[in-house]
């Protein structure tokens, strides 16, 4: 039963953590919809692959420690012997969910080396999208905010 309730716990907190994780640039946050964004021509200078390591917000650490203290304190029939393996295992638990959390939110993307048309060169980290980009490429940069993405420019 408590292998269970640990599976369960540690199977939604990566489900949760991974449907949070997304900086793809084919999808648009709420806040940014209906606001007028910074358009500028570019073009492609290099692109290279790069991994955006994970976020450590401490919620995988906070879940993984709650059930690794829940699983341990419950594994002993002795109070006193189930407060130490509790206390052990949350710290385990939590060391876990943290990693979790990093590895379920971490992502594959792209270095893109860009230059303006004033000849300025810019380079942006871009999660991986629907869109390959190759040196010469005509693109575009969009600034809405402080977030920067590159797509095709219109032909």
């Amino acid at each position: 039963m408590k292998r269970m309730v640990v599976w369960t716990v540690s199977t939604v907190l990566v489900a949760v953590l991974g449907g949070c994780a997304t900086s793809s640039p084919d999808v648009v946050q709420r806040g940014d919809a209906q606001r007028m964004a910074k358009v500028e021509d570019a073009v492609v200078l290099t692109v290279r692959p790069v991994v955006v390591d994970g976020s450590q917000s401490g919620v995988g650490a906070a879940v993984g420690g709650v059930a690794g203290a829940i699983g341990g304190f419950a594994s002993s029939g002795v109070r006193r012997e189930g407060q130490v393996l509790g206390l052990l295992a949350g710290v385990a638990g939590a060391a876990a969910g943290n990693a979790m959390e990093r590895m379920a939110t971490r992502e594959e993307a792209f270095e893109i080396l860009v230059q303006l048309k004033g000849g300025e060169r810019r380079a942006i980290v871009q999660a991986k999208g629907n869109e390959t980009f190759m040196p010469g490429d005509s693109v575009i940069l969009v600034t809405t905010g402080n977030k920067v993405r590159v797509t095709r420019a219109p032909r």
